[in-house]
């Protein structure tokens, strides 16, 4: 993937400067190690009138896949083969906005020792991607560049030149003119707009990408009229980053139009007066939950049944009253992270003998599943095709018959809260099905009936009136009878 920078001068302004504002001599072709890949710079032409520089990146696939989160991330996530077959190679993403601010960090924050006066002045610039995927299309880079400055050129690309009635691909050939703006503006304006188009990230989003948003976009983001797109793609759809960037880009915004400091602004409460907590994400409050049933039911011995990455069994070990806690998953990458996250290899011997990971598949009984004093099903049912929901069922609570199961999954009629949740899609792109209240109380309630059980709902998460808290919980034990027989 490549993109040009390209000037024009005169004698007394050559456009030769624009090595000088890049810090990369126009005689000499240089290459930067990045993370994913080897990044090279050289100018096609470089005179008094012209000077285009290039910034071609190679992409290393190998690297991509291992140090990548798998599922796709920063790889179309349109096929199943994404990580080792896509786009990253040739259109420009987030790889080519992260090898911008590695290579030309000091332009971007318009720093030039040796011509500090055209550091910041306007330059005529054109700049060209010749691939740029583009989620939301050429009107879509139009309203992204225009607003800065920019005269937007954006071609869509056709999905096969052979056969036009194919339509257009999701890439535009973009062309981007201005003479009102500084190298360094530009700069700014690509290193946060490429990975939007794109939106797509490859990398994990933390909460300091707020910050890098910050001072990529100040000067036009507090007032560009789709800062909240913006906002949103860049943070990769993370809501709480999102709230927060949008928080303090409302500041900036307040201070700007009252001509006064930030800090002016932000002064209703103290620092130290500040009382206000986070929100308790809903993983927490589940895992809380589900703990708490655990403790009611006096439990000792505990399976924890698809225990994913061991989140859950991680919460266990560390109440004692637990006494013998299992952890079974059918993925052994899954087990395999587990392990890492619980340290089990360095964990003392006393630890360890309260635990064991193994795998195991819920649509088959398992002998080594039989006696234990409670199963935790959390957010797994929903994985399964529904056909296959009495064969786990059977192996549950026919054969394993543990005196408390827990089953937690989400509440589909909470999802209309969700405002980064298109209407009618899942939670999570696994999910086979979703159920509303009724539904869920109508499968477990036969259950119970048929393997001689109670059961009680409990919601987790903020219970909405209209539509319920987001995680709905049912915690089966076994009726009295059933458990003096079993005993």
């Amino acid at each position: 993937m490549f993109l040009t920078i390209s000037t024009t001068g005169t004698p007394e302004r050559p456009a030769t400067d624009l090595g000088f504002l890049l810090h990369k001599h126009p005689d000499k072709a240089q290459a930067f190690s990045t993370s994913y890949g080897k990044a090279h710079v050289v100018y096609p032409e470089a005179d008094a009138e012209r000077c285009t520089a290039a910034l071609l990146l190679e992409v290393d696939a190998v690297a991509l896949v291992r140090r990548g989160k798998g599922k796709g991330r920063g790889g179309a996530p349109d096929a199943a083969l994404a990580q080792y077959v896509n786009d990253r190679p040739y259109a420009a993403s987030s790889l080519l906005a992260v090898a911008l601010s590695a290579v030309f960090s000091s332009a971007m924050r318009g720093v030039c020792t040796a011509r500090p006066e055209r550091a910041g002045q306007p330059l005529p610039l054109r700049v060209e991607v010749p691939a740029l995927p583009a989620r939301g299309g050429p009107d879509l880079v139009r309203n992204l560049f225009a607003p800065l400055g920019w005269t937007v050129t954006a071609e869509p690309v056709a999905l096969d030149a052979e056969f036009p009635e194919w339509g257009d691909s999701r890439y535009v050939g973009l062309v981007l003119e201005s003479e009102t703006l500084t190298l360094a503006e530009a700069l700014r304006h690509l290193y946060v707009l490429l990975p939007v188009l794109d939106d797509a990230k490859h990398y994990w989003v933390a909460p300091d990408e707020v910050d890098k948003l910050l001072r990529a976009g100040e000067g036009w983001l507090p007032t560009h009229p789709e800062q909240k797109l913006i906002t949103s793609r860049y943070l990769s759809r993370r809501w709480s980053l999102t709230r927060e960037a949008m928080e303090r880009l409302e500041l900036v915004r307040l201070a700007e139009a009252d001509d006064s400091e930030v800090e002016e602004i932000d002064n209703a409460v103290a620092a130290e007066t500040e009382t206000e907590e986070k929100p308790t994400p809903l993983a927490v409050q589940r895992r809380d939950a589900i703990v708490d049933a655990l403790k009611t039911s006096g439990a000792a011995r505990v399976l924890d049944l698809g225990c994913g990455q061991g989140q859950l069994v991680q919460a266990l070990l560390k109440d004692t009253r637990f006494t013998e806690i299992v952890g079974t998953d059918v993925s052994m990458r899954a087990l395999t992270i587990a392990g890492r996250r619980l340290k089990l290899d360095r964990m003392g011997e006393r630890q360890a003998s309260r635990v064991q990971l193994f795998q195991s598949s819920l649509a088959y009984t398992d002998n080594r599943l039989k006696g234990y004093d409670a199963a935790v099903l959390s957010e797994v049912i929903e994985h399964l095709d529904l056909p296959r929901l009495p064969a786990l069922e059977y192996a549950v609570f026919g054969a394993a018959r543990p005196r408390t199961v827990v089953v937690t999954t989400p509440n589909v009629e909470y999802n209309v809260r969700w405002e980064t949740l298109p209407a009618g899609h899942v939670r999570h792109g696994d999910h086979r099905f979703e159920w509303t209240r009724a539904e869920f109380g109508e499968w477990a309630a036969k259950v119970a009936q048929r393997h001689g059980y109670d059961v009680e709902f409990v919601p987790v998460g903020p219970d909405d009136p209209e539509v319920g808290p987001p995680t709905q919980m049912a915690v089966f034990r076994m009726t009295t009878a059933k458990e003096e027989k079993a005993a």
